[in-house]
């Protein structure tokens, strides 16, 4: 328990540190993090202010379903889903919306532009244009005004081609193809006219001087595009188990959104009210075209019974006529009911022979004092059916299964009405025909009046007759004015679309600044995250643990001094303290040995081998021991360079036995520093360090001096310093931050530590301290001329096989610092 406690420990140390390093890694990056997020907030800012904002206006009408059977739930909560959905269509539809466009004065609209967005002045605008109808104008082209006066104007035009307008037969007239420039100056209240338009303009009491050289604007908009506009409703219940509509609509201008919404809610209520006054309209329509011929009829018959009265001086029938005429009356008034109702029935019978479509017209028995149950009920369902059809195809095609169920049902409703009416019809002549026989009896008795009472009665006769036929009507009529008269609309506005809410939908202000933040905050962590993920160089110490279990003896930070000597020139400075760790780390390594031999390589060039070996050299040197630096990179040699002693004589020379081992020992300006030079290029430098003349050397250099550091070659190129190994106490492997390649560093180690090779260590170069990223103040390449040692592959060519024509003779301060 207590070794899990502490693995958990340990574990959740690690997990904080990683945390803490983390959080190191973007502070260093605290500029980046502060310019992004300015720059981010900036433009959402610039984004918020010359954006157009969109508004967003909503009203909601509550849709009432009579017809939902409440015994069949199931059925009812289907049928009134289907309801709901088809009145949405309807409020969607194409012939609403024009309905609504057409009571509108959304023709021309009028706009400023101000700081680089424009605005429309919907009821706001300081001008007016009063079109000419009979004149087309050009739809959809951009009218610049600007307001010189309270007199005068300027109107500017530009465009490349137009279209011409006609709004009283709202439809295109032509195209102009050939571009149109105008700049003109005009007179308010003169009438502005040429072959494209014809319009007056005038000052509104929203005129004032702020609005003297403003930018102002208006367009001509036709109707099907106002409609397709303002066709852009959304519509949805307040919630699944409500019958209330949800309008809404987006736009730039609340004020012109609301009274749209407005207008539409208003034109769908009145279209309802149509639907249920249709009846009575074709009620009174009938009755209106029956009392024409029966107003005729009755005014011939009361002219010729009061001319009657007068020239033959009688007023009235006597007892006995009387009595015959009030029969007769009877007879007539009953009889005339039938004729009104027959010829209902054979108007009723060609009318549903002639529409297939609909019944619009069709007039119900009642509203003509029919009362048969059958009839109506025959009646009342083929409306339903039609109303039926038509809603379903608000939604739907005639090939839809259900449209074509239903006008099989409409077929079948109407033959039957048709074989109901030919009875009716049948009953009514039976009716008539009785009646004739009765009155034929009692045109019987007429026949024994004297003649001017025979006279009297026929003339009184008819007149009856036709008042009687035109008291029904009117009281017919009278009912369906007043069943008109009280039709409520079904449905019903429950909030109407107010334009008083400043608040847009569009741009969101605040979210749009706290995604500007966060992308200010996201991007350089992203940025930061991806530059470690695709990195393929060595950044931090765990870069090195994932690839070797080597020790890692210390670390030299970055060096910004003008000069190599770091640690002779400036032995405070911070980089010479690094060394000097390094030299006490090594002699706890080796375990206090009075003698060490310490071996400096690399995987490849340009990780800063010969700046390493020279200062650790100098470090052991102001430790008062005597110390030796040897230049065993025989293929590129360059200490000489550093400390501006020559090349002549070296290892080279006294391997092949040219030289004498006083002659190429070099004493350095570092005091205890001896330097042994590379020499002359070798064409053989292998070979001679596998020589027993080298382990001649090494022996005789062991025995003079205490420390002995050795500059090697790269050992991802050549095999020299693995030559060389068997003489040391310490292998250091220098690691160059953000410089070093993970792929080739991981190769090559894997290949040390197979070779089992002992005192091997990691040391890391060029640590920037404070910074982001990490590299060298210089970099170098060597130029040898011979294919030794191993090759990796990975792009690092830098010369180590090529040529090198000696031709650079500039100083090494320069060439490894520059002015970079």
């Amino acid at each position: 328990m207590d070794t899990n406690y502490n693995n958990t420990q340990q574990f959740d140390q690690e997990e904080s540190i990683d945390i803490k390093a983390l959080f190191f890694k973007f502070f260093r990056f605290w500029y980046f993090f502060a310019l992004t997020v300015f720059v981010s907030l900036v433009i959402a800012f610039l984004f918020n202010k010359y954006t157009k904002p969109v508004f967003e206006v909503k009203t909601t009408v509550l849709i009432k379903d009579d017809k939902v059977n409440q015994n069949l739930i199931g059925l009812g909560l289907m049928n009134n889903q289907q309801n709901l959905e088809n009145e949405m269509g309807i409020i969607n539809s194409y012939s609403l919306a024009e309905r609504t466009i057409n009571n509108l004065n959304f023709e021309i609209s009028y706009f400023e532009e101000d700081n680089f967005v424009t605005h429309e002045l919907y009821k706001s605008s300081p001008i007016l244009i009063e079109m000419d109808l009979e004149h087309a104008q050009p739809k959809n082209i951009k009218f610049n005004l600007f307001i010189l006066s309270n007199k005068k104007y300027r109107l500017t035009v530009q465009t490349e081609k137009a279209t011409l307008y006609n709004f009283t037969e709202k439809k295109d007239i032509r195209k102009i193809e050939e571009s149109i420039l105008i700049n003109e100056e005009h007179n308010f209240g003169e009438v502005v006219t040429n072959n494209l338009f014809k319009f007056t303009i005038f000052l509104t009491e929203e005129f004032n001087s702020d609005f003297i050289d403003k930018n102002l604007s208006f367009v001509f908009s036709d109707y099907k595009g106002l409609i397709s506009t303002f066709r852009s409703t959304q519509l949805e219940p307040i919630n699944r188990e409500a019958s209330i509509i949800e309008i809404s609509i987006k736009g730039d201008n609340q004020q012109k959104l609301s009274d749209y919404l407005n207008e539409l809610t208003r034109q769908y209520l009145l279209r309802g009210i149509e639907k249920k006054n249709q009846i009575a309209d074709n009620t009174i329509r009938f009755i209106d075209s029956e009392l024409v011929d029966i107003t005729d009829s009755l005014t011939f018959a009361e002219t010729r019974l009061q001319n009657f009265r007068i020239n033959n001086e009688v007023m009235d029938l006597d007892f006995k006529a009387n009595q015959v005429f009030e029969n007769m009356q009877k007879f007539e008034e009953e009889k005339a009911q039938f004729i009104i109702k027959a010829k209902y029935y054979r108007n009723l019978q060609d009318y549903l022979s002639r529409n297939k479509d609909n019944i619009d017209d069709v007039i119900i028995p009642s509203s003509m004092g029919i009362e048969d149950p059958l009839l109506s009920q025959l009646i009342s369902g083929l409306a339903e059916l039609y109303a039926e059809r038509a809603d379903i195809l608000f939604s739907s095609s005639e090939k839809n299964p259900v449209v074509a169920a239903i006008d099989q049902r409409i077929r079948t409703t109407k033959t039957t009405i048709l074989e109901n009416l030919s009875s009716i019809i049948n009953t009514s002549e039976i009716s008539i025909e009785s009646i004739d026989e009765r009155i034929f009896k009692l045109e019987k008795e007429v026949s024994r009046l004297p003649e001017t009472q025979r006279q009297l009665f026929g003339i009184e006769r008819k007149f009856k007759l036709n008042d009687a036929l035109y008291t029904f009507l009117l009281q017919k009529r009278s009912e369906a004015q007043i069943v008109k008269a009280s039709n409520l609309p079904d449905n019903e506005i429950i909030d109407i679309a107010r334009g008083d809410d400043d608040t847009p939908v569009y741009p969101k202000k605040s979210l749009n600044y706290l995604i500007a933040l966060m992308l200010g905050l996201i991007l350089p962590v992203a940025y930061i995250l991806g530059k470690d993920y695709f990195n393929d160089k060595i950044i931090e110490r765990k870069d090195i643990e994932k690839l070797t279990n080597l020790p890692i003896v210390g670390h030299i930070i970055h060096n910004n001094k003008e000069t190599a000597l770091v640690v002779s020139e400036s032995p405070k400075s911070s980089i010479a303290e690094s060394f000097r760790s390094i030299r006490t780390n090594l002699q706890y390594l080796t375990k206090g040995m009075d003698q060490q031999t310490v071996l400096v390589t690399s995987d490849m060039v340009g990780a800063g081998k010969t700046f390493t070996s020279i200062n650790i050299a100098c470090i052991f040197a102001m430790y008062n021991k005597k110390t030796l630096l040897m230049g065993y990179d025989l293929r590129k040699p360059k200490i000489y360079q550093d400390f501006g002693l020559t090349n002549t004589e070296g290892i080279s020379s006294y391997l092949i036995n040219k030289s004498k081992f006083e002659d190429i020992v070099q004493t350095s300006p570092v005091k205890n520093l001896d330097i042994i030079m590379a020499g002359p290029v070798p064409p053989n430098p292998a070979e001679l360090i596998a020589s027993d003349k080298n382990d001649e050397l090494m022996a005789l250099v062991k025995e003079k001096y205490d420390y002995i550091i050795l500059d090697s070659p790269p050992v991802g190129l050549v095999t020299d310093a693995f030559l060389m190994m068997k003489y040391t106490n310490a292998n250091l492997f220098l690691v160059r931050q953000n410089y070093t390649n993970k792929k080739i560093f991981e190769s090559i180690i894997k290949d040390i530590e197979n070779r089992k090779l002992p005192n091997t260590y990691i040391l890391i170069n060029d640590v920037k301290l404070g910074k982001g990223s990490y590299g060298y103040g210089y970099g170098y390449g060597y130029g040898y001329g011979y294919g030794y040692g191993y090759g990796y592959g990975y792009g690092y060519g830098y010369g180590y096989y090529s040529d090198d024509n000696g031709s650079d003779k500039k100083s090494m301060f320069k060439k490894i610092f520059g002015k970079a």
